[in-house]
């Protein structure tokens, strides 16, 4: 007659089974665990690699009061002693981050040949879980704060580099562009030059809420002169405000095109400028560009392009990246081709 088990032998062939079955969850743990930290190393490492091409991609910190923010700079190649150049300040979108939008936009490529610093100002994810910068939260504070945090980045700049302060221009793609915006009216005297890529309207939000629905198109009406004031901001000196370049696909399907022609007219309204003529720019195989320049005394104030087929992403931009699109008008030329145009006419002034 066969032998059955005894209670103490099952129990313990129980016990070395859930062992066994530890031991190789423990293991695989470890391996997971091993090679989650390996691929966050490696993020890490590709996130302080330079972007490709010639100069040099310097780290730095500054602090302000929404508390630390990293950035990078670029410097072209072999900059001579007694050299001062033009600074162009670019603020990534949401997701992103500075080295992201360096690859994207190829800006230090164009840098490394017109003779420009980038710099490349990055959020911490402490502020904002997504990477964004907080150009709507003007109810609680939080977007001046980051403006003066943003500033003080750029002082230090050109504190610690030969930056010519008379050529400073700041640009931006989605929150980046809120954020230029918000700088430029906060700050206007510091800048000679804007430029939005599919960015929110200028005082078409100040909290999350009216953030969201003004990109999906709502919040967004042209605005009489006597509302452009209260929802720029006091700061926004109307004589002081420099020029703006407002860029927008019309199939942009994250923040709605009604922004652009906003962003235009409020920005013109408090300029005194006033529209031209439409007109329609297509190179080769491009996307085609609708073009509207709103003048005064003869001197563009504020260039709208509308580019056809456009989506959220950066117009001209390197291939097969997130939020770029190689076949739209190249944005980062026109941008830096509006500011430095902005910079000969002030030295001719």
């Amino acid at each position: 007659m066969a032998r059955r088990p005894s209670s103490t032998s099952a129990a313990s062939a129980i016990t070395r089974a859930y062992q066994r079955s530890m031991k190789a969850l423990t293991n695989a743990t470890l391996r997971n665990g091993r090679r989650i930290a390996g691929q966050v190393q490696r993020a890490a490492a590709e996130q302080l690699k330079p972007p490709r091409g010639p100069g040099d991609w310097l780290a730095g910190a500054a602090l302000g009061p929404a508390g630390a923010r990293r950035y990078h700079l670029y410097r072209p190649p072999e900059v001579q002693l007694g050299e001062r150049l033009p600074l162009l300040v670019m603020l990534h979108g949401c997701a992103q981050t500075g080295r992201d939008f360096a690859a994207t936009t190829r800006m230090n490529l164009l840098a490394a040949r017109e003779r420009f610093f980038v710099l490349y100002p990055e959020q911490d994810r402490m502020a904002h879980p997504q990477g964004c910068w907080n150009w709507y939260d003007r109810r609680f504070g939080k977007a001046d704060a980051e403006a003066a945090t943003l500033m003080a980045a750029v002082d230090q700049a050109c504190t610690l580099y030969p930056v010519d302060r008379d050529r400073i221009a700041v640009a931006g793609l989605s929150a980046g562009a809120g954020m230029a915006a918000l700088m430029a009216t906060r700050y206007p005297v510091r800048f000679k030059a804007v430029a939005m890529h599919s960015g929110v309207a200028p005082g078409a939000a100040r909290s999350p809420a009216t953030a969201l629905g003004a990109m999906r198109g709502r919040h967004v009406p042209p605005m009489p002169a006597t509302a452009v004031g209260k929802a720029m901001g006091a700061a926004a000196v109307f004589t002081t405000l420099p020029p703006l370049l407002v860029m927008h696909g019309d199939a942009d399907l994250v923040v709605s095109a009604r922004n652009a022609l906003s962003a235009a007219e409020v920005w013109a309204t408090a300029t005194g400028a006033r529209p031209g003529i439409e007109r329609t720019v297509q190179r080769g195989k491009r996307h085609a560009m609708r073009v509207t320049e709103f003048k005064r005394k003869g001197r563009t104030f504020v260039m709208l392009c509308e580019v056809t087929g456009l989506g959220h992403a950066w117009s001209g931009g390197a291939p097969r990246l997130p939020f770029s699109d190689a076949a739209g008008p190249n944005a980062s030329r026109l941008i830096w081709a509006f500011a430095s145009k902005q910079f000969k006419a002030l030295a001719a002034s």
